[in-house]
């Protein structure tokens, strides 16, 4: 069998699958996840997703107009969620443990297949069963060609999720991992129904006021380094205090100095509300391999979209890692 009929074996016979995906969920993670609850109702079998942290508000749309239920760990682990009652887990968009907070210690209250649909680059070799594609430019690729090698019916709402994962990971088909093969999808989708209008305005023009003023102060720290190639930006733990944002507000503001001509690398430096590590993530034009680099540090991602926690504080944290994407530029430069 191939991979995609192994997964398809594993979950086949099952009547109670949770579902789970990295912490501080994305649209690809969340319209991926939701895809394949919904295929899995169509199979008559009950899933149910476990979210690390919280259900970010720009996504909540796919979750409550499909009746998805889920779980949110980030306030402590759900006492009712009795993972003992699953016989399959299915992990979606990450294959490494430092993305799945508190769920090595618990996983072997599940007796079933424990089973990874991804696309990321980095990875940990955990799971019985892994359905990998590094080429896809979302989970929501491998997850579409999944539910339709598994005879599921692909109805609006499926079709849906599935554009809001493509769409997220592709930056709406500008970034380079866009394929024909993505296109084609997304013509396929739209052809089952989707309203694209409403999805371009879900996620590029619903914004709250909160994050549009972390997103100013994240632009006001921005410093250039590495003669120009790197832009460096930082975010403190009182800039979400005053600003009234959330971690979750963070995401996609790295990709802002990529605009800037010279620039080939963008770095955000996250100081946590909660104490925890800090956070860097980066994004590349293409000149260097971010996943190889954050790998140094423990992190991983794409080679053009990576991320690393470290221990410590914000400044000396982005010290050190700046420090090092700089002697990368200078090779580069070469």
């Amino acid at each position: 069998m191939d991979e995609i009929q192994c997964v398809i074996e594993a979950i086949n016979g099952c009547k109670h699958v949770l579902v789970t995906t990295h912490v501080r969920p994305d649209g690809d993670a969340l319209g991926s996840t939701c895809a394949l609850v919904l295929g899995m109702r169509q199979k008559g079998i009950e899933a149910q997703v476990l979210l690390l942290s919280h259900l970010p508000t720009k996504y909540a749309f796919i979750y409550q107009e499909n009746q998805v239920k889920h779980w949110d760990a980030e306030g402590g682990w759900p006492a009712e969620l009795g993972l003992e009652r699953f016989d399959a887990l299915l992990v979606v968009d990450t294959g490494t443990w430092s993305q799945l907070p508190g769920l090595k210690e618990r996983i072997g209250q599940i007796k079933g297949p424990k089973v990874v649909v991804d696309h990321h680059l980095t990875q940990e070799e955990w799971a019985d069963v892994k359905l990998v594609r590094t080429k896809a430019a979302a989970a929501g690729e491998i997850a579409a060609e999944l539910l339709d090698r598994w005879g599921v019916k692909l109805d609006q709402p499926m079709a849906t999720a599935l554009f809001l994962a493509l769409v997220s990971d592709t930056g709406w088909f500008q970034y380079s991992n866009t394929t024909p093969g993505t296109m084609r999808l997304a013509a396929k989708l739209m052809e089952a129904g989707v309203d694209t209008d409403r999805i371009y305005q879900k996620l590029y023009q619903n914004e709250r006021p909160q994050r549009i003023a972390l997103q100013t102060r994240a632009m006001d720290s921005m410093k250039l380094a590495g003669g120009g190639a790197l832009a460096v930006m930082r975010i403190f733990r009182k800039d979400f205090a005053e600003t009234s944002a959330g971690v979750p507000d963070t995401e996609g503001l790295v990709n802002i100095p990529l605009q800037i001509g010279n620039v080939m690398v963008s770095m955000l430096g996250v100081e946590p509300g909660d104490f925890g590590p800090v956070r860097v993530s980066l994004r590349s034009k293409g000149q260097v391999d971010l996943a190889k680099f954050c790998e140094k540090f423990g992190g991983g991602g794409h080679a053009r979209a990576a991320g690393l926690k470290l221990e410590g504080g914000l400044d000396e944290v982005m010290a050190k890692v700046v420090l090092e994407m700089e002697k990368v530029l200078q090779d580069v430069e070469k």
